[in-house]
């Protein structure tokens, strides 16, 4: 009797042993085919880098005559000729051509590290205010000032670009202007009552404090998601280059106000906008969330994490991809939508192509720490929704909106807003995540 109650519990625990096996094989199965699909997409962004991507912009964009970088071009209809060079266009710009060189992709016909210099000579010759610190909004082509105004969030970016020229370079004195320009915003711009900083300025550094065209970009007296993100994203490299310890509480500070204000780890409560004292926004055009801006810091922040020698918060990151998978995202074509409310469908199905760009970053950095079916089946769709629709097959650009079905809504390829940026940061770290040939 005992014989048979022992072998009838041994063959069911080989059985189950089997159906454990069988089970860790499907899963083996399953992760393999993901890396070959992975592994073909990534190459074939790569190919697409080097053969189209870089090449249109390098073609395109570069004034040649002036210096810098003229973005007007339009994928259905002649656009409007630029006559201004806005300062977030122009330094992204140089942040794409260096970021490019450092991966490997400049050429004896197309240096991406002069394409950056050029950039950066305009920059800083043009842009710069030498007598009362900062960088100007906008020049004309030529490069004389047509509007002085000193913006965080385009000061941000110049932060960030000049970091990654001094990677590409090596040329310190680009490190430094980062550095000034990092010390002038703590003296100008920092809020030392409530933390954070304000956000916009006339040429002397007066604040604008109440909504006003002026401020260009977000709302005059409020501080916004958008620029603090940015900001959070510039100081992570300079301090990743310097170890200055100012610029990590700097870092940490800005870590911090995103992790609690903006983007909360409860992701439908984040916001677009705050008064001074971190209070709320009762604005129509405050309300409600951006779900590329909810990818772009989870995976920001987790970039933020690694260069302050913090362990990185998953919980929160996961949260907030999460969420936009549940309410922002188009499970049955793929694409991420651009504004929702909360913990409800979202409202704004568009599909702009930086929101794309974030979250294909974001996943990838979530695929790397560990494999989930629904990011991965929401990484395929996606993958597979910019490559027909989003991404034009002549150029690989990428559309500057497009409706749920992928139909074009605005076809602008280039344009102040729209440049080197989003698109080839997120394409590069993709291929350099996937691409086992590479």
């Amino acid at each position: 009797m005992m014989d048979s109650i022992f072998s009838r519990s041994l063959q069911s625990g080989l059985a189950g042993f089997g159906c454990f096996l069988f089970s860790l094989h499907a899963e083996q199965a399953v992760s393999a085919t993901n890396s070959v699909a992975r592994a073909h997409y990534a190459s074939e962004f790569r190919a697409q880098l080097s053969n189209k991507i870089l090449p249109y912009w390098f073609n395109t964009a570069i004034d040649w005559t002036n210096g810098g970088y003229i973005l007007a071009d339009d994928a259905a209809k002649q656009a409007p000729p630029a006559t201004e060079k806005w300062l977030v266009g122009q330094a992204r710009m140089i942040w794409g051509f260096a970021h490019a060189h450092i991966h490997g992709f400049s050429t004896p016909e197309r240096n991406y590290l002069k394409a950056a210099e050029l950039g950066y000579q305009f920059l800083t010759t043009h842009f710069l205010d030498r007598e009362f610190g900062g960088y100007y909004w906008a020049t004309d082509l030529q490069g004389q000032p047509v509007n002085q105004h000193k913006i965080i969030y385009g000061e941000a970016f110049v932060i960030y670009s000049l970091v990654e020229y001094y990677r590409a370079s090596g040329d310190a004195r680009a490190l430094n202007q980062a550095n000034v320009l990092y010390h002038v915003l703590q003296r100008r711009s920092h809020d030392s009552r409530f933390g954070g900083w304000v956000e916009h300025f006339n040429r002397h550094w007066t604040p604008i404090l109440k909504p006003s065209p002026e401020a260009m970009v977000e709302v005059g007296g409020l501080k916004s998601a958008n620029a603090h993100l940015h900001l959070m994203e510039a100081l992570t490299e300079l301090y990743f280059v310097t170890h200055d310890p100012e610029v990590r509480r700097s870092l940490d500070e800005a870590l911090k106000i995103n992790k609690t204000w903006f983007y909360p780890k409860q992701a439908g409560r984040s916001c677009f906008h705050r008064q001074l004292d971190w209070k709320p926004v009762d604005r129509p055009e405050s309300a409600g969330l951006s779900y590329g801006h909810n990818v772009e810091f989870a995976w920001l922040m987790l970039r933020a994490e690694d260069a302050l020698g913090l362990r990185r918060s998953w919980g929160h990151f996961e949260a907030h991809i999460n969420h936009a998978l549940r309410y922002g995202y188009d499970h049955s074509r793929g694409g991420l939508y651009s504004r929702g409310f909360d913990d409800q469908p979202a409202i704004d199905t568009d599909k702009i192509w930086w929101v794309q760009a974030e979250l294909l970053a974001a996943l990838t950095d979530a695929l790397k720490h560990q494999e989930q079916p629904d990011w991965s089946a929401a990484l395929e769709l996606l993958l597979r929704f910019i490559s027909k629709y989003q991404a034009g097959p002549k150029d690989g650009i990428w559309l500057d909106t497009v409706a749920a079905d992928g139909t074009p809504k605005v076809t602008g390829l280039a344009h102040h807003w729209k440049a080197n940026y989003h698109d080839v940061r997120a394409l590069v770290k993709f291929t350099d995540a996937f691409n086992s040939g590479h």
